[in-house]
């Protein structure tokens, strides 16, 4: 084969691999095979439910790189490229950083970060280029934002050799290499409790988290509101469309609501009467469960939603420090739960912490209905 024809074989197989559609939810994009030695192009988005479309792509050793990042999503990411081994402690360097990681793109300065893309608006894209390593191997990519990095992750292979298969794969999420292997599955979510899906839910913003935390119970957080939303027993959900940026079906709650909130944003500093202004930063996951990150007036939350053991109600454990003043816990006589707090006081239905309390405090809420039969 002459040089040319080589060439344009070699631009047929870069369109072929970068023209695949992008996936939102479960499936991911088929991971590019890219095989040219020199001026490789790899582009890769990052779209809703926290992942990137392409969860791995091959280059040669010594192979000259250009990546290019395109946030399709409605949250900012970046994607920094680590060396061997490294991806988990350049995300818990990430978080160490605390208030000066957005001024630096969440890119913490170690050896172990090999190159990297900026923080990316919604919309934005942006590109790097690069010599591939000389040494074969699996050098992870990330997104360093907190609450992302635990999920968002993919792998970029050097070598020569063939990839394993997809749903084998130690290096991408396991939710997309599960995800690999199921075809046509009966129900959108194949999974099992706990998991959690972006879409459109009822009675909430666009921007919505169904979490499904037992068989039994399940919850809608609302990041547009930095809120939980409401909470049901009997299901999941169903007919729901992966979150995509833009109007889709709207998802059918399975079973029966118990908790809705009525008191509106329920946290408050300073003043019972005093509605902040959050701010909803993201959300990461232990154990399949997210802890939500937002801030209110300034001052940073983290806040996880449990099962109760009994399975009649959601505890929802707070961490909050930096706080001058009491902070307050807003609920409603019709919320349709009754309340209890691990610490403060309650006065006409506001809970009322101290700033040394609202460090770390939990609010239960159990169901005031028995289960059906």
């Amino acid at each position: 084969m002459n040089k040319d024809a080589s060439w344009h074989a070699v631009c047929l197989l870069l369109l072929f691999c970068l023209s695949a559609p992008s996936t939102f939810g479960p499936e991911p994009q088929a991971d590019i095979q890219t095989v040219a030695k020199d001026d490789m192009v790899i582009e890769i988005k990052a779209v809703a439910g926290l992942q990137f479309d392409a969860v791995r792509f091959v280059v040669l050793p010594g192979a000259h790189v250009t990546l290019r990042l395109n946030n399709v999503d409605d949250m900012s990411h970046n994607l920094l490229i680590t060396a061997p081994g490294s991806r988990e402690a350049v995300v818990r360097a990430s978080l160490d950083m605390g208030a000066s990681g957005p001024g630096q793109d969440y890119a913490p300065n170690l050896p172990e970060v090999l190159w990297s893309l900026p923080l990316l608006e919604p919309g934005a894209s942006a590109f790097i280029t690069f010599t591939a390593p000389e040494q074969e191997g699996v050098y992870p990519y990330v997104c360093t934002v907190p609450g992302h990095g635990s999920v968002m992750y993919g792998a970029m292979y050097v070598t020569n050799e063939a990839l394993p298969p997809l749903a084998e794969d130690p290096n991408v999420p396991p939710r997309q290499a599960a995800a690999s292997n199921t075809a046509a599955a009966p129900h959108p979510y194949p999974y099992q409790p706990p998991t959690v899906q972006r879409t459109f839910m009822p009675d909430a913003s666009p921007a919505a988290v169904a979490t499904w935390l037992t068989d039994d119970l399940s919850y809608c957080w609302d990041a547009g509101r930095s809120m939980l939303r409401y909470a049901w027993r009997g299901g999941f959900i169903e007919n729901a469309a992966h979150w995509q940026g833009k109007g889709e079906e709207i998802a059918q709650v399975v079973g029966s609501v118990f908790y809705r909130n009525e008191a509106g944003f329920p946290l408050r500093i300073g003043s019972p009467d005093h509605v902040p202004d959050a701010r909803f930063h993201g959300y990461r996951l232990h154990e399949g469960i997210p802890t939500y990150h937002y801030r209110i007036d300034g001052v940073d939350v983290f806040e996880r939603i449990t099962a109760r053991p009994e399975g009649d109600g959601l505890i929802r454990t707070f961490e909050i420090d930096g706080l001058e003043e009491s902070l307050w816990f807003a609920t409603s006589k019709t919320d349709g739960v009754t309340y209890q707090a691990s610490a403060g006081t309650w006065i006409n239905g506001m809970l009322q912490l101290g700033p040394a309390q609202a460090r770390r405090f939990t609010v239960t809420m159990i169901n005031q209905e028995p289960a059906l039969p």
